[in-house]
């Protein structure tokens, strides 16, 4: 798994690790969710390959990428996300995001829109709307109490939280989400950087929501919205509002279906985003 080094700014020296599969066609850069990774992205990778250049980063704070002490905002990881794009060389991306990594995609195509050709957004939650942390989120996001409740995590937990995501959870999946990496995604560090992503989801959700709104409204990119209409995390209604905000969004809907679109049904979310991402013309 390549290693890079981001450079300018808050994020200068960063270590950003990053899994890339394909050498023709259109860059796509996968952006996992709130506690994700990278490896998330198994199901998919090796079909956009085929026809593009595919990316899947470790966020800052999460997988193998370096955990520093931060502002885990929205604005911050989409400064380190410009600064992959930057640092392999792009010159202009399709950005496919999951869940939180929907918010920071769309958040980089807002504050970068020229570098960004077009967005897929699955199982997103995105900052403009009506939905906004639930109060497991608002409890961990307490001064004191969320460290101690950091500290009761471990893997039974982690495996009932992530089966609970799915419509019909698979134990091979649920293991691999879990496990993967576990060290380095539940020591302190990665509970710290974790913390700090939920403490943000508040000031971007409420406190923002009106300019994210107002923005989003002037986001000129095809955007394709993927959703589970049985995701028991981002309601499916979200979507629908989402779909509405966009000068040129297109949703889907899957029954049968939870929080990971991706995994639970692979093969349709692949010729879906290949049909999106590198095959005919996005409608306007």
């Amino acid at each position: 798994m390549p290693e890079l080094r981001l450079r300018g700014g808050e994020v200068d020296g960063l270590a950003l690790n990053y899994l890339v599969e394909g050498r023709t066609g259109p860059a796509v850069v996968l952006v996992h969710g709130l506690g994700g990774f990278a490896e998330s992205w198994r199901h998919n990778i090796p079909s956009l390959a085929t026809r593009a250049t595919v990316f899947a980063i470790d966020l800052p704070g999460f997988g193998r990428s370096g955990k520093p002490p931060a502002n885990y905002s929205l604005a911050f990881f989409a400064r380190a996300l410009h600064a992959f794009v930057e640092a392999v060389g792009l010159n202009q991306v399709a950005l496919v995001g999951h869940s939180f990594g929907a918010a920071v995609a769309v958040t980089y195509a807002l504050t970068r829109p020229a570098r960004v050709e077009r967005l897929a957004l699955l199982a997103g939650c995105v900052p403009g709307f009506g939905w906004r942390p639930g109060w497991r989120a608002r409890l961990m996001a307490t001064p004191g109490f969320g460290e101690v409740l950091a500290l009761c995590g471990c893997a039974p937990l982690y495996r009932s939280a992530i089966a609970s995501c799915f419509h019909e959870p698979a134990d091979a999946e649920v293991e691999f989400l879990v496990g993967c990496h576990y060290a380095l995604r539940t020591g302190a560090p990665a509970r710290a950087a974790w913390l700090a992503t939920v403490r943000s989801l508040t000031a971007d959700f409420v406190q923002r929501r009106a300019d994210y709104r107002r923005a989003i409204a002037t986001l000129d990119l095809p955007i394709l919205l993927v959703h589970g209409r049985q995701d028991p995390a981002i309601p499916a209604t979200h979507s629908a509002e989402v779909a509405e905000g966009f000068p040129r969004a297109t949703a889907r809907w899957l029954d049968a279906c939870g929080h990971f679109p991706h995994i639970e049904h692979a093969s349709v979310v692949n010729g879906w985003l290949a049909d999106f991402l590198v095959g005919r013309p996005a409608p306007r």
